[in-house]
């Protein structure tokens, strides 16, 4: 690394200040390295000066090529514990990996640890009883993982950790830079914590789309079937597979070679829907349906029509015009005579589950509406206000579905006059407003519903019903767009300040993850953060 770039970090980690603790009289410094291929190198400076400290961080960076990734923090706000008021501390931690705090063993750092290099390898386990979601996971230290991490990174220890009658948790505030840009690192207590401060979201938003595409799309094998995902902190590769997401992936994928105009990823686009085509589908009495595990699904029916609606709107190629014809032949069966959707059939189309989950409705109307559009059928339109009117009447708009606005939008390009349907899209978002302003999870479905829902605003106001605007605060709607989507990118996007502690860090940039469990990615989470992401910056930033 050249001198010039080491001042300049120099200047910036000064620039936090607290370096100094007056309680011990010392300065440490923790400097984490990685050459994108492997884990970072953490090393732990504990020296009387920050001058001393600063030195031996330099000497390493002279040592470092140009374009690693180096993150510089200095410990702050260090606070000892008894072993039993730590281990009560991390057991009422809600949600797997949601412990933030560095930890060491020793008072000079001889045996701390970074929290992502804790979470970024799962050295913290919850119980057995734990599930995913807001509940105390009973976490407790794996020592059988941290004690040999440790040796590897440290040599011989300075004590047994397992036995030390005092912990010291603390805190830190950093900088990172991946050889260019320097960016300050966010000290809230929130989930962007540790993740850099955004200083041009237009730009680094572009970025995570760029490279959320490329990510996704080297996820496909030669055979057109997904690599399906990964538990990266415990290096595991999922062996299960969901055939519905098979396609809306490739959907969000769509959408994203539109965007980067990587057009020539359509060949491969095209191959993973013929796999999915030649293995995940059946055909009965002339209509085609994605056979999952034995189940043949209302959502299924709606992400194959809308997935091949896509491609064909995208790429022009009319192949697939004919399995979409016989997807719509499909969904009739679905629905009963009072106008109520069915959500799961047998592959001898006999009722399995009436109802599944609440999303199935809107998807296949916003399905129906696709295909509308490349066909204008008559009687795909009748279906889709058919099943639209069904909705009103049943108020759906209780259910606050993404999907229920992105069909209400598309809806309204055909009935842009009809004020009930303007309205169950408006009560969707807006009496879920309080949750989403509060999540503390990504959970990148709820961009997807502001990006519909700020977007059917405007369409309502241009189309002159105002007054039904009247009830809602529009700008707290707006304010939640903006926070939502620059949330998404700090706190569950595989940016690499977060990636240099997994263990293959260069092959996660591009993925999304979900921190509450183990920092797993599947294509279902790159679906849905991709298409959030891009539906923001396409109505923000290209208009």
């Amino acid at each position: 690394m050249q001198r010039t770039e080491i001042n300049q970090l120099k200047q910036s980690i000064r620039k936090l200040g607290n370096l100094y603790d007056p309680s011990t009289q010392t300065v440490t410094l923790v400097l984490s390295v990685s050459e994108r291929r492997h884990r970072a190198k953490v090393e732990f400076i504990h020296e009387a000066t920050f001058s001393t400290a600063w030195r031996a961080v330099a000497d390493i960076l002279t040592k470092t090529a140009q374009n690693a990734w180096v993150r510089i923090e200095s410990v702050q706000s260090v606070q000892k514990l008894s072993r039993a008021q730590f281990e009560a501390r991390l057991a009422k931690v809600e949600r797997m990996n949601y412990w933030r705090d560095g930890v060491s063993f020793d008072p000079s750092f001889k045996t701390a640890l970074l929290e992502m290099e804790i979470n970024g390898q799962a050295m913290f386990r919850p119980s057995k009883e734990h599930k995913i979601g807001r509940n105390s996971a009973k976490a407790w230290v794996d020592y059988e993982r941290l004690v040999p991490y440790l040796k590897r990174r440290d040599g011989d220890l300075a004590v047994d950790v397992t036995k030390t009658a005092s912990v010291w948790t603390f805190t830190t505030a950093g900088i990172f830079t991946t050889g260019g840009q320097i960016w300050s690192l966010e000290t809230t207590e929130t989930c962007a914590k540790g993740i850099r401060i955004l200083t041009d979201p237009e730009a680094e938003i572009k970025q995570v789309i760029d490279d959320g595409e490329r990510f996704l799309i080297n996820q496909l094998k030669p055979t057109g079937e997904f690599i399906y995902g990964y538990y990266p902190s415990r290096q595991r590769v999922l062996t299960s597979y969901n055939c519905v997401r098979h396609f809306s992936s490739l959907y969000a994928l769509l959408e994203a070679i539109e965007f980067t105009g990587r057009t020539e990823d359509y060949s491969k686009i095209k191959q993973a829907i013929q796999w999915g085509l030649d293995n995940a589908t059946v055909e009965v009495d002339g209509a085609i349906f994605i056979d999952d595990n034995g189940e043949l699904k209302l959502g299924g029916q709606a992400l194959l029509m809308l997935t091949l609606s896509k491609y064909q709107d995208v790429t022009g190629d009319e192949t697939f015009m004919p399995v979409l014809m016989q997807a719509f032949k499909g969904v009739p069966h679905f629905i009963q005579d009072n106008g109520k959707m069915v959500h799961v059939l047998n592959p001898d189309l006999t009722l399995k589950a009436a109802y599944r989950i609440i999303y199935y409705e809107g998807e296949v109307v916003f399905g129906l509406a696709r295909l509308y559009e490349l066909t204008k059928d008559e009687a795909v339109l009748a279906l889709v206000k058919q099943i639209l009117d069904f909705m009103v009447a049943n108020d759906y708009g209780r259910y606050h579905d993404h999907w229920i606005s992105y069909a209400i939008n598309e809806a309204l390009l055909v009935f842009p006059d009809n004020r009930q349907y303007m309205a169950l899209g408006l009560k969707n978002v807006f009496i879920h407003l309080k949750f989403i302003e509060e999540r503390e999870t990504t959970y990148p479905t709820l961009l997807e519903l502001l990006d519909a829902a700020v977007k059917m605003t405007d369409m309502v106001k241009a189309s002159g019903n105002d007054d039904l605007l009247a009830p809602y605060d529009l700008r707290r709607l707006r304010q939640a767009l903006k926070y939502r989507a620059e949330y998404e990118v700090t706190t569950g996007s595989f940016l690499p300040e977060i990636a240099m502690y997994l263990y293959a860090p260069s092959k996660f940039i591009g993925g999304f993850y979900a921190r509450h469990d183990s920092f797993r990615t599947r294509i279902d989470d790159c679906e849905h953060f991709l298409s959030g992401l891009i539906n923001y910056y396409n109505y923000t930033y290209r208009r």
